[in-house]
């Protein structure tokens, strides 16, 4: 009923394990697909060693979770036994993801030339990472440089998909969509973190180290899911939704929107590892109870159909009276 295709590769569910949650090891990303993730993502890798932020780099809140770790990262060329021991995911029949950032933007390609050397089955661009050249400046708020980052990853990757991760923090997620679609991008990926804080007024300082960092959890689904209801029609490759996934309605709405895999993240800390084949058996479970065979039934179907009313709420006059 699940069973679905992403940029070509077939996938027993529309799950994928986000990046930057149980992704750190080899093991952690074995023992997710073991427990019934679609697909799972790396730790974003970048262009040499990085030690990240200071602690405390994540906190729970009663919407979700606030982190700024840092992109830790042993870097690039020293994952060489980590992706030696990846290969038992191919036996696993889980496709991996490799996510990969850079400070500066021809660090991507950098990046990517070792990472396409591994032949993981696809490549994620974390462009959306706040560590940048331009300081907080994210490079996925600028169209023409993040067309420019996809195209030198797509001309190195070759037949490898390339995904690229928008941020919410974009004053037009849309207009970027569109330019790495333009410059070659197999896939969106809709969105990463908003960036956010959050203050202890008993200490009267920020509550994490670095002071800010990005908010993830069910407050983000509704932030993330327009995006992809606006970002669907507009470009013609498939989209990954995510942001506050935590169980098989959640999940259900993004396809809705035009989703074509949910990542899932923070809510493995709220739910286990085991948050994949739950949220998969609720999806069956809706699918079933409302007279749908199959996944693809419903995928982008809320652009059919008008908003419907709750009870009790009444029209608005309109502005001419």
């Amino acid at each position: 009923m699940l069973e679905t295709k992403f940029c070509g590769i077939g996938m027993e569910n529309p799950t994928r394990l986000a990046s930057g949650i149980m992704g750190v090891n080899s093991g952690q990303l074995i023992r997710v697909a073991k427990e019934g993730a679609g697909a799972v993502t790396m730790k974003s890798i970048g262009p040499r060693e990085r030690f990240g932020h200071k602690n405390p780099t994540v906190i729970e809140w009663e919407h979700g979770l606030l982190n700024a770790v840092g992109l830790p990262t042993p870097g690039v060329m020293n994952l060489e036994d980590e992706f030696e021991e990846l290969k038992e995911l191919r036996k696993l029949g889980v496709p991996l993801i490799a996510s990969i950032y850079g400070s500066k933007w021809n660090e991507f390609g950098e990046v990517a030339g070792y990472v396409a050397s591994k032949k993981p089955d696809m490549i994620e661009l974390d462009i959306s990472c706040p560590n940048t050249e331009w300081h907080d400046v994210q490079f996925a708020c600028d169209p023409g440089i993040c067309a420019k980052i996809v195209a030198d990853v797509k001309n190195i990757a070759g037949n490898i998909p390339v995904i690229a991760k928008l941020t919410p923090a974009a004053t037009s997620p849309v207009s970027v969509a569109k330019a790495c679609a333009d410059a070659g991008a197999d896939a969106i990926c809709a969105a990463n973190t908003m960036p956010a804080m959050l203050i202890d007024i008993d200490a009267k300082r920020p509550v994490l180290a670095f002071r800010k960092g990005g908010m993830s959890g069910p407050a983000l689904k509704p932030i993330n899911l327009k995006i992809v209801y606006e970002v669907y029609g507009k470009v013609e490759v498939p989209i990954i939704g995510e942001g506050g996934i935590t169980n098989g309605r959640d999940a259900l709405e993004y396809v809705m929107a035009g989703a074509s895999l949910c990542g899932i993240g923070s809510a493995v800390w709220a739910r286990g590892s085991g948050v994949f084949a739950k949220v998969c058996s609720e999806m069956e479970d809706w699918l079933s109870g409302n007279g749908y065979s199959k996944l693809e039934d419903v995928w982008g179907i809320a652009h059919e159909k008008q908003p419907f009313r709750r009870l009790g709420m009444v029209d608005m006059p309109s502005a001419g009276g």
